[in-house]
């Protein structure tokens, strides 16, 4: 690829409005916890990516839907401020957008509750639209928070057109079409790898034994992260661990987000797998170590520092 021109990226996800809530500890089912502060921010996983990829330098372009309410405009306008293309962001009549009520406790632990609103409704219509802007992506990057409809639809065009596609499995499916997982690469947290596997990773060698079974539904390639213990790498062949990066972490809610990100940004510029994931695990590293979801997302020159000073 030529250096000069910046990684395409198209985006393919949900687009959200995020209500922070943050207290000592989260609620237990039937316990009420007083809270310490709320805010509002956007973000939705599709938009938290997006975001993310814009800051490490890539041209993006933002498929999805919101609603006709109060959070639609200030979601699209908050995209165009990142320098995103929000061409193919639809607005949907009589639709809310998509509101995520997101828990944090003070260890940095979290619990999100998601109505999906606008985003249940990016279809085949949407994906047609925004057909040309895909073929001429250097990666389509999508995750599970639009109709699996569309994702699997989204993943053929791109196939057809020799994009990669990078898949963030999440969040973790309890059940999918088999040919969901016919990507380049797939990007799960440990909790995630083990509900497409239907059985339980409790540790790192758990997840390395399950690389070839996970591998046989489909993707290429496969990156499992695992939080403090870094993230394991299966090439299709051979098996790699990435360390961790070392960071204090504050709020984990969008670091998997950071972590997919950057993997699309480095492999649309063709770099190798393995510096991908080091790129791609700094900067989820950075990501819990800030407050919020986009809020937190690092730029280029953050990571990068960060990989030099490991």
């Amino acid at each position: 690829m030529n250096e000069k021109r910046r990684a395409k990226i198209a985006v393919l996800g949900s687009i959200n409005m995020d209500l922070m809530i943050r207290s000592a500890k989260l609620p237990l089912p039937g316990e009420t916890v007083i809270a310490d502060t709320k805010v509002e921010n956007p973000g939705g996983k599709g938009a938290n990516q997006a975001v993310a990829a814009a800051r490490m330098g890539a041209e993006v372009t933002m498929i999805g839907c919101v609603g006709d309410d109060s959070f639609a405009e200030e979601l699209v306008q908050n995209l165009k401020a990142e320098g995103i293309d929000t061409r193919h962001v639809t607005r949907k009549p009589n639709t809310t957008s998509g509101v995520a009520v997101v828990m944090v406790e003070s260890s940095g632990e979290n619990a999100i509750l998601v109505v999906p609103g606008a985003n249940a409704l990016v279809g085949l219509t949407e994906l047609e639209q925004a057909r040309q802007v895909i073929c001429d992506s250097d990666v389509l990057l999508m995750q599970l928070e639009v109709p699996v409809e569309t994702v699997i639809a989204a993943a053929a065009i791109a196939r057809e057109a020799g994009v990669p596609v990078i898949l963030d499995p999440a969040p973790a499916p309890a059940g999918f079409p088999p040919e969901l997982l016919n990507v380049d690469l797939i990007c799960p947290n440990q909790t995630e790898a083990a509900a497409l596997l239907g059985k339980p990773l409790s540790s790192l060698e758990d997840v390395i034994a399950a690389m070839p079974t996970l591998a046989e539904q489909g993707p290429r390639r496969i990156l499992v992260t695992m939080a403090d213990q870094g993230a394991v790498l299966f090439d299709g062949e051979s098996v790699q661990i990435i360390p961790p990066f070392t960071i204090q972490a504050i709020d984990s809610t969008a670091a998997g987000d950071a972590f997919a990100a950057g993997l699309a940004v480095k492999l649309a510029e063709q770099a190798t797998l393995w510096e991908a994931a080091l790129f791609a695990s700094a900067a989820g590293a950075i990501a819990a170590s800030g407050a919020g979801a986009q809020t937190a997302m690092p730029n280029r020159e953050q990571i990068e520092t960060l990989i030099t000073k490991q």
